[in-house]
């Protein structure tokens, strides 16, 4: 399940700033235990479906804040034995994270619950708990494409958003934070619209708080994109073609066009109490941030990302997470890790070698995982390959 690593000369084309040195995952999902000794270079996971590809790039996922790449519950994510319903054991995710030639040792996991309470989540950071999952973003950001994004183009609004505020989320952690306080407060207004309560001070103390962390991600998403936005326009062109972004909400627009963040609070409070009796008849808030949209156009063609090709989507997809990964590293002075699960079956060899060529020149540790091995054999020596069989990783070189 483990390998050492290959000669250092070989991965010095790639070699980044950050990487992981070490993976170990215990009791986590399809794993009982596996451990990977890991070099600089991008790494390869290939193997048949079902194997326990995509559950390592959870685990991985799982060292930065939020809940991973699946978005699971982490009461979800112990090891069940083949015909157990349901898990009996914790769960946890370690990793050695190399910078600049010093290590520190991150990790993340749950123990088992007790009677129906389950465990919270538990993070440590060279062997000392942290308060919170946050501080990971101290240490490490992870960004990620899953197949289940080839239909963000295709789908709602909400797959849209999700992705925003992963971005947003790498170069402002915190964003997380204000997400989920603005999210507890929705659904908190959202029970007294539904019971159909009709006491005003409960309603405007709620309100209180939405405006203030509403306003707050709305800046946030409006910086990110305008940063985005200029990383993209000096890019130069590639294989990859450039998105057009832009946001679609009243308040991402409010805050674009200038208006102070206290006027902003003010004028979505007020709409709030204006508009809570069409919301009572709905059941649900009908204004706010969680009704933004992420709109994407492809530029060489001016049209719609969700009215290209299903090849043009991908591309322009994966286009756009290597411009963030470049601008997340020059921003941030650390590079991240990019998981892109099943990246190359639906890519044309053009592209498949100009994405491995991009990702080794960025110098990030990038994980692949793939069906057919094939697929990354041009990557050679670049990178470093497992074959995972039954939910165990043994090195392979490509």
């Amino acid at each position: 399940m483990s390998g050492e690593p290959e000669s250092q000369d070989l991965a010095s084309e790639c070699a980044p700033a950050v990487f992981l040195s070490r993976l170990v995952v215990t009791y986590f999902r399809s794993y009982e235990r596996a451990a990977l000794a890991l070099d600089g270079r991008p790494v390869v996971l290939t193997g048949p479906n079902g194997a326990g590809k995509t559950n390592l790039l959870e685990a991985i996922s799982l060292l930065s804040p939020g809940r991973g790449l699946r978005g699971a519950p982490f009461t979800e994510l112990g090891f069940r034995a083949s015909g157990e319903a349901e898990a009996r054991h914790g769960w946890a995710v370690a990793a050695t994270l190399t910078r600049d030639g010093d290590e520190t040792v991150i990790g993340t996991g749950q123990e088992p619950s007790v009677g129906d309470t389950p465990r919270s989540r538990m993070v440590r950071i060279d062997g000392e708990t942290q308060s919170s999952a946050g501080v990971l973003g101290d240490y490490l950001r992870v960004l990620w494409l899953t197949p289940a994004q080839d239909r963000l183009f295709m789908d709602g609004a909400t797959g849209r958003r999700r992705f925003l505020d992963r971005l947003v989320m790498g170069f402002d952690p915190s964003h997380g934070t204000r997400a989920n306080a603005f999210e507890k407060a929705l659904r908190e207004r959202n029970r007294l619209l539904s019971e159909d309560v009709r006491d005003a001070m409960w309603y405007a103390a709620i309100e209180e708080q939405m405006a203030e962390y509403g306003v707050a991600m709305a800046a946030a998403r409006v910086e990110t994109i305008a940063r985005l936005k200029g990383a993209i326009e000096a890019t130069a062109e590639s294989a990859f073609p450039k998105a057009v972004l832009a946001l679609e909400g009243e308040l991402e627009s409010a805050v674009a066009n200038g208006t102070a963040a206290t006027d902003a609070e003010d004028s979505y409070r007020a709409l709030l109490e204006e508009m809570r009796p069409r919301d009572r008849g709905a059941g649900r808030t009908l204004d706010g941030p969680h009704r933004s949209d992420l709109l994407v156009r492809h530029a060489p063609k001016d049209m719609e990302a969700k009215a290209c090709s299903t090849g043009e989507q991908k591309a322009l997809l994966l286009g756009l997470m290597l411009a963030n990964t470049r601008l997340l590293a020059h921003t941030t002075g650390t590079s991240p890790l990019l998981l892109l699960d099943e990246v190359a079956a639906h890519l044309d060899s053009d592209r498949r070698a100009a994405l491995f060529d991009e990702l080794c020149d960025m110098g990030i540790q990038a994980w692949m995982t793939g069906t057919d091995a094939s697929l990354f054999s041009s990557l050679g020596a670049r990178a470093q390959g497992f074959v995972v069989r039954e939910n165990r990783a043994e090195m392979a070189p490509l």
